[in-house]
């Protein structure tokens, strides 16, 4: 039996845990046989150097004021209405808000003073939210639609910037729209706009800086695309090797034949009696899209067994990539940027007041350069109150649990902020089990003692006060994932430039 079950209380049913496999790398020498000092984003490994990316500039999610607002203590922000905004996180009845123009000054407004303008472009003809640069080009290249058709869509790798597909000569070119640190829209450095809509419009009169002209948005209606069935055929999948076996099923590599790609099928056992509810929960969550969620791709739910189909990660769950050789020789740099991957994901559900209930290592998946994302939504919940109530039948993963969701099955997005902490201390423990040598009876009577899971060593002091924030008896005071975002790209950003060391 896997981990993750021998640490689940012992009287409630599990549901969709322990299904992503165990990756196993060769044993070979860690040490760099080249003499070479490298600094902590450049480790010599078994698949090469594993380098880190400098910080990225953070994404800005436009909210703008609804009414003035005066700030009545230093800790307030004054605001106008109409004021471009953005949201830090969210504290009780307030917002920490940023202003995207003038001051650039910062602090606390009423949250029902504020309002996220995410799809402020679906009024223009040319918006075509989320969709991918095939689909884009499919429907561009269509009959009724000729040159200088164009449209513009949520960039499939940076979920907060947007990318201008246009038609030209019978092809289609992409553009990438990106955001500057106050908010502001360019395609060039030397150009920039205050809204999407100003910067199309100079484009579609000034054809030349583009390259390509923009005349008309695309014909075809959107609402073609937008309810594109997921069900697919499972003659399209080629099974070829077997991952990893779960509780519930096994996880496959697979070619996805007619989109020429690999992809992963989670396969639910014929003998699972709650397949319809996974299936209607899994229907739920299809139109989550973030670079740092595991992209649900295709379902085949028609017979049996049910096939799950998502994008392919080469470097299996966390929990597999830490126990490695290559993630044992990981510096606190790597496992920072990785877990800042995770809380900005987990932000996102955050923001849908989503649930996921079992974050740990072992449902986190790994791609090349490091590349983390969120996975495994069997146990998530969709909520409307702040809270959710399981039923006594649900099998809990106490090691990762809140106290307040092990004791009395009440989960929020505050208990999975409690799961982040655990998280964290496996990354910064190279895979540690936490609370090693400990029953699930004596896990819960430490954690009511006020006992809390030591530092790792080797990990960074300010790391661990994040951990412990995390694990806050009160739920209200642990913090919100934007703000573990935010913290955890900040210490990453004064590693990477030398301003501490780890």
């Amino acid at each position: 039996m896997e981990d993750c079950c021998r640490t689940c209380m012992p009287c409630l049913g599990c549901m969709w845990n322990c299904i992503w496999p165990e990756f196993h790398y060769p044993n070979v020498p860690i040490n760099d046989d080249t003499g070479a000092t490298r600094r902590p984003a450049d480790i010599r490994t078994i698949s090469g150097d594993i380098s880190v990316p400098s910080p990225k500039k953070r994404p800005v999610q436009l909210y703008a004021a609804l009414f003035d607002f005066e700030a009545r203590s230093e800790e307030e922000l004054t605001v106008k209405e109409g004021d471009k905004l953005s949201v830090i996180e969210k504290r009780g009845d307030y917002v920490l808000a940023k202003k995207l123009t003038g001051s650039l000054e910062s602090g606390l407004v009423p949250a029902n003073y504020v309002a996220i303008l995410q799809d402020e472009f679906a009024k223009h003809k040319w918006y075509y939210g989320n969709i991918n640069r095939g689909k884009a080009e499919t429907l561009l290249l269509a009959s009724q639609n000729q040159d200088g058709s164009f449209l513009v869509r949520i960039s499939e790798s940076h979920s907060d910037e947007y990318t201008i597909s246009a038609r030209s000569e019978g092809k289609v070119y992409h553009f990438r729209i990106q955001r500057s640190s106050i908010g502001a829209y360019f395609v060039s450095d030397k150009l920039s706009f205050g809204t999407l809509g100003e910067l199309i419009n100079y484009y579609q009169n000034n054809s030349r800086s583009l390259g390509v002209p923009l005349g008309l948005p695309c014909a075809q209606q959107r609402e073609l695309f937008d309810m594109e069935p997921w069900e697919r055929p499972r003659e399209e999948f080629q099974l070829h090797r077997k991952l990893g076996e779960g509780h519930f099923g096994a996880v496959w590599e697979a070619t996805w034949t007619t989109e020429h790609r690999k992809v992963a099928i989670k396969m639910l056992k014929q003998e699972d009696t709650k397949q319809d509810e996974f299936v209607k929960e899994v229907q739920a969550l299809k139109s989550l899209h973030h670079p740092k969620l595991i992209q649900l791709l295709a379902l085949c739910s028609r017979g049996e067994p049910v096939y799950i189909v998502t994008e392919l990660m080469s470097k299996g769950s966390l929990k597999a990539y830490l126990a490695s050789p290559e993630g044992q020789v990981l510096k606190s740099a790597h496992l920072i940027y990785m877990g800042s991957q995770v809380a900005e994901g987990m932000a996102y559900l955050e923001d849908r007041h989503i649930v996921h209930r079992d974050l740990a290592a072992r449902n986190i998946l790994v791609a090349e350069d490091l590349v983390c994302k969120v996975a495994d939504f069997g146990l998530a919940r969709i909520i409307k109150d702040s809270v959710y109530t399981a039923s006594r039948s649900t099998k809990i993963p106490v090691r990762w649990t809140a106290p307040e969701a092990a004791l009395h099955q009440r989960f929020s997005v505050k208990s999975d902020v409690w799961s982040f902490g655990v998280l964290l201390y496996e990354m910064m423990s190279r895979g540690k089990m936490p609370y090693d040598g400990k029953s699930n009876k004596e896990v819960l009577e430490l954690l009511a003692s006020g006992f809390r899971l030591p530092s790792p060593a080797r990990c960074p002091q300010n790391i661990y006060r994040i951990m412990l924030d995390c694990w806050a008896p009160e739920a209200l005071k642990r913090p919100s994932f934007h703000a573990l975002h935010s913290q955890l790209d900040s210490i990453y950003a004064r590693i990477y430039f030398k301003t501490i060391e780890v």
